[in-house]
C-alpha cells in the first residue's frame, strides 16, 4: 500500500455485494455513522474506497443499503456491546 502525506497510509476497503443500492464504509475513524464514507461501485459488483489512516488499530463495519454486514475477508474481529462483531484492521 502506497505511502500518503502526513505519515498516513492507504487503505483501500472492499465488499462484495452486486445487487446493493448503498453501500457506506463506517468505523471508529468515521465516527461510525456520523460521517459515514461513500463507497463505490466496480463493474465487477464490488465497492470499493480509499483511506489515508495514521498508523494504528481500527474498528470498522459496512452499511449496505441501511444494514450492517461484516466484512468476510477481514479475519481480525472483536465483540461490540450490540451482540455482534467489528472488524479490526491494523496499520503500520
Amino acid at each position: 500500500m502506497a505511502k500518503a502525506a502526513q505519515g498516513k497510509i492507504r487503505q483501500t476497503f472492499r465488499f462484495n455485494a452486486p445487487g446493493a443500492l448503498s453501500v457506506l464504509l463506517v468505523g471508529d475513524f468515521t465516527h461510525w455513522q456520523e460521517k459515514p464514507i461513500p463507497m463505490r461501485k466496480g463493474a465487477d459488483g464490488a465497492w470499493s474506497a480509499a483511506v489515508d489512516l495514521a498508523p494504528g488499530t481500527y474498528h470498522y463495519r459496512f452499511m449496505v443499503d441501511g444494514e450492517w454486514r461484516d466484512d468476510p475477508e477481514c479475519t481480525v474481529r472483536v465483540s461490540n456491546p450490540y451482540g455482534t462483531e467489528n472488524m479490526v484492521r491494523q496499520i503500520g
